[in-house]
């Protein structure tokens, strides 16, 4: 298995990588450079941007580092190539190991980066990358039935529809249902 310290994805657009405390600003003007909500599922730009502060991201990413080097959740940062800026992130959360190789993915792109393929482009390729590089078998994503947009994704990327979960991930206080996509390594 690879350094998750010092592993990086690279696609014809973007770089996937873990965020490092040089990412600062960028990350920064990524996030506050937001639109407003486009839809129920995005957050938008928020309010007040005072809480993050360089200091609070530089504890934010090394927890990020922690959770990499136990296996338990690797968090990449989504860089355009062209200018380094921060478009999103694409995350991974061991669900299980041993003779399932069972992982969960999730995965933004802030909305001012939207219909230009970054979500697919980068999900392709960390998908890829956990198979290759961090020998899972199987990578599911969890999806609220009414995310249009990311069932949309999904499909993109090569995801197959398996199931519909009942009341299976709490989401606002609710139970909500999720579908089921997945990958297999092979």
């Amino acid at each position: 298995m690879i350094d998750p310290t010092k592993w990086e994805i690279e696609t014809d657009r973007l770089i996937l990588r873990p965020f490092r405390k040089g990412d600062y600003e960028r990350w920064w003007e990524g996030f506050n450079g937001r639109k407003p909500p486009q839809y129920l599922f995005d957050e938008g730009r928020l309010k007040d941007m005072s809480r993050f502060t360089k200091k609070w991201f530089i504890k934010w990413i090394s927890g990020f580092e922690e959770k990499a080097k136990q296996d338990e959740m690797y968090i990449l940062g989504v860089f355009r190539k062209l200018d380094g800026a921060a478009v999103g992130k694409v995350e991974l959360v061991t669900i299980l190991r041993h003779d399932y190789q069972w992982g969960m993915m999730g995965y933004s792109i802030h909305n001012q980066y939207w219909d230009r393929g970054y979500g697919t482009e980068s999900v392709k390729a960390f998908t890829k990358a956990t198979f290759d590089d961090l020998e899972f078998h199987r990578i599911e994503l969890h999806i609220n039935p009414e995310n249009r947009r990311s069932v949309r994704l999904a499909h993109r990327a090569g995801y197959i529809l398996e199931c519909k979960r009942k009341a299976f991930s709490k989401e606002n206080g609710r139970w909500e249902d999720m579908l089921i996509f997945y990958q297999n390594s092979e």
